[in-house]
This record gives structure tokens, sequence and C-alpha cells, in this order.
């Protein structure tokens, strides 16, 4: 987990500072060479992300097979571990398709917006999956939350859904800044409601709204939890959940006023990182329990 939070927060550097091309349309090569020679900056950051992305993958790799050694077969550590095995290597072939397509760097098209979707979606099923293969392994038997599951269970999964949307949102608003950067704040509200700015610009207004509102859904879901009697991890978690949506709301209006400078944007990202691995935790609480867990 730690070493692909580690790729992902590299690979918005990489994006951020304008190095996504650092080796030409080569993949999984850099710039026709394994190693690259004499290489500028841009070279180095983008190969520093690959290797490090090669690494990330063996260590999924070796996590599903131990799992395989740990836990019998359906065993839901086992079964997530499977999954973090199976994105990881949708996530390489995201990558490698972005490199190769050109969808780095300057690339301005709307079929980059379409790209970064799809490998937006499959990192945080990446990261999902990481967890709770984490989480069913230390686990080993569920607890029983002294809550109804249903009305719970349901509401979360909206939630999870309203934080994807808001990622979505966000990566959008990210590449928006980066490839349309405004001199000002005023300059930028007064660009995002052109008609003739880049979509990129238009769309990127929309995500401190989608921010709001799910961020309030998340609030009111929390202190639900919190108001109820329940056990007192339950009650753990949704407190952290929600101390995350503060922090990560005010991270956001500092960045917006900031003009979202690149430190600034990897801490922003990171807080989201966790916000998602908390509330995917906090749904796997309300997992129904094993009928016949593994010894």
């Amino acid at each position: 987990m730690a070493a692909n939070l580690a790729v992902i927060l590299w690979g918005a550097f990489v994006r951020a500072s304008g190095s996504g091309a650092g080796c030409g349309a080569h993949w999984p090569m850099c710039n026709g060479e394994v190693i690259p020679r004499a290489p500028s900056v841009k070279t180095i950051i983008e190969f520093t992300h690959r290797v490090t992305s090669g690494l990330a993958l063996i260590l999924v790799v070796l996590q599903y097979v131990w799992s395989r050694r740990l836990f019998a077969k359906g065993d839901r550590a086992r079964r997530a571990a499977g999954l973090g095995l199976l994105f990881i290597f949708t996530e390489a072939l995201v990558g490698g398709g972005l490199v190769l397509f050109e969808m780095v760097a300057g690339n301005k098209s709307v079929a980059r917006a379409w790209w970064m979707t799809g490998h937006l979606l499959n990192t945080f099923a990446l990261v999902a999956a990481l967890t709770l293969a984490w989480w069913f392994a230390r686990q080993r038997t569920n607890e029983e939350p002294s809550l109804p599951r249903k009305p719970f269970g349901t509401l979360l999964n909206l939630c999870l859904l309203g934080l994807t949307i808001v990622a979505l949102s966000g990566a959008i608003a990210a590449l928006g800044d980066t490839l349309f950067p405004s001199a000002s704040l005023a300059a930028g509200f007064r660009h995002d409601f052109l008609a003739t700015a880049h979509l990129f610009v238009r769309l990127r207004v929309w995500h401190p709204f989608f921010a709001v509102g799910v961020g309030i859904l998340l609030l009111v879901v929390s202190g639900r939890l919190l108001l109820i009697e329940g056990t007192q991890s339950v009650r753990g978690s949704a407190t952290l959940v929600a101390a995350l949506v503060v922090g990560q709301l005010s991270l956001g209006l500092v960045n917006l006023v900031m003009l979202a400078p690149i430190a600034l944007q990897l801490v922003h990202l990171l807080v989201a990182q966790a916000l998602w691995i908390s509330l995917v935790i906090l749904r796997a609480r309300f997992a129904r329990p094993l009928e016949h867990p593994a010894a």
C-alpha cells in the first residue's frame, strides 16, 4: 500500500511538472533505451516513475503469492489480493497507453480526459483492493457492528460513489490548472466562465461544488454513525472520515487561493487517498461476517 501511494503521488508530480513525455512515445523502454543515457530532468522524473511502478507491481505480485500460502481458497483476503494483482496489471497497461498514444505533457485533447478517467478509476480500484486485502488479512473474523447493516451499507456505497465523482472532477481540474495556469484567482474565475475557454477550464469550476456537496454527505453519514450507539471501532472510523473531510475541504480552499502549487496539489492528493482508504475500511466494517472463517 505504501509503495503504491508513493507511485500515485509521484505520478501526479510527473503530470504537474509536465514530465509525462520525458521518455518520449516509448513504453516500456525510455527513449528507446532500457536505461536512458544523458537524461534530461524530465526524463529522470518519468523514468523514476516507471522504475517505482515496476517495484510496486512486484510487491503486489508477491502479496498475491503469499496470500495463496496463508489463506484458503475463497477467503476474502485472498480474493482482495487477487483483485489487487488484476488492477496493478491494468494500471500498467493504462499507463503505457497514455505514453504510447501521447496523452501526456501538453496534450490538450478531450481524449486525454477519457484516458485520465480510466486511469483514475483503475487507481481507486487498486487502492481499494489493497486496502481490503490488508483489512481482511488483519481482521480474521469480521466484528459485528451494533448497527443495522442495510441502511448504513447503502449510504456508505453512495459515499464511495460520490467520492469517486469528486476525484474525477478533481483530476480534470488539476489537468486544467497544469495546461492553462491562471495569473490570479480573479483571472482564473473569468476564464472558467468564458464560452471560448477550453473544455478543461470550463469543467474545473464544478470540482468545488462536487467536493462541498459530497463532503456534506460524508459529514452527515459520519455524524449519524457517531450519534447512534455503536461499536467503538465504527465510531473511530467515522471520526477519522469526518476529520479527513474537513481537512480536505480546507486544503482545497487553500489550493484554490494559492493557484494550485505543485507541492500543495500533492498534499491534497495524499489526503484524498487517505480519505478513500478510510471510507473503504468503514464500509468493510459493515460487510457480512464470514460463515466459515478460514483457520
